[in-house]
Parts: structure tokens; sequence; C-alpha cells
């Protein structure tokens, strides 16, 4: 077991990964859509007309967070603290700017993406993991 990592987080990261995989699936033969955060929002669905009727797209854009939110009540779970606000924000727009891009976001590339076998997102998803491994590293280095 990791040190600060309870027994359960192996198998709560399994279940999650079985839900996300799910939940991916089931928008992809249900609603013929890729279940792409930055594509739901950006690409004509929830704020233009587009592919997905839009009270489908703002339901699953709305239900992130408060799937989040569900799971931590009835639970010691806190939040963890990062950063200030600004610097969250500008992390956000960033984290935007990105998304354009590159065509789509971690979760389109890296969940939809690289599971139908497409080869931008398999590039992206390779580009996303090479740079979360290097700014971790780089990190440590310089004890941050």
């Amino acid at each position: 077991m990791l040190p600060g990592f309870p027994e359960a987080a192996p198998l709560q990261g399994l279940i999650g990964g079985v839900l996300i995989g799910l939940a991916a699936a089931l928008m992809l033969l249900g609603a013929g859509r890729i279940a792409g955060v930055s594509g739901i929002l950006a690409r004509g669905t929830a704020i233009a007309e587009g592919s997905m009727a839009r009270t489908s797209a703002w339901g699953f854009l709305v239900g992130l967070p408060l799937g989040a939110l569900a799971i931590r009540f009835g639970t010691d779970w806190e939040p963890a603290v990062f950063a200030s606000w600004p610097v969250l924000v500008a992390a956000g727009f960033l984290v935007g700017f990105g998304t354009r891009m590159g065509s789509g976001c971690t979760s389109g590339h890296g969940v939809c993406g690289v599971s139908r076998l497409s080869h931008r997102s398999i590039v992206a998803t390779t580009a996303f993991m090479a740079a979360g491994i290097a700014t971790v590293f780089i990190m440590s280095l310089v004890g941050a």
C-alpha cells in the first residue's frame, strides 16, 4: 500500500474507472456523441445548436460536479487546496486554451479517443502523459 493512501483507494479507482468507461460507452452508443467535456461545451451542443440536445449536454455537464458533491457527503473526504483562486482561474484559462489548440480535452482524447483507436487521440494522450510526468519530475527536483 502506498503511504497516505487508504487501502480502499485502488478499488475505488477501479470502480471509478469502470463507471467513467461505462458513461463514455453509453454516451457514444445512446447519443452518438463522444463524452469529451470540451466538445460538449464548445462545439455547438451546450452553448449553441449541435448534434446533441442542449438538455442532454447541460445534464452531462451539470452532472459532473454534482456527482463529485454526492460522493463528498457521508464521507470524511476533504477537497485539497493547491493554489489561490487567481492561480486556479489562470490555470483554467490555460487548460481551455490547450483544449482548443489540441482539438479536445483529456477526457475526450484519453478515455474516448484512445478506446476508439484514434491516432490523433493516441498522440494527444501521449503528449498529456509526457507533459504530466515531466512536470512532476521537474517539480520534485525544485522541491515544490
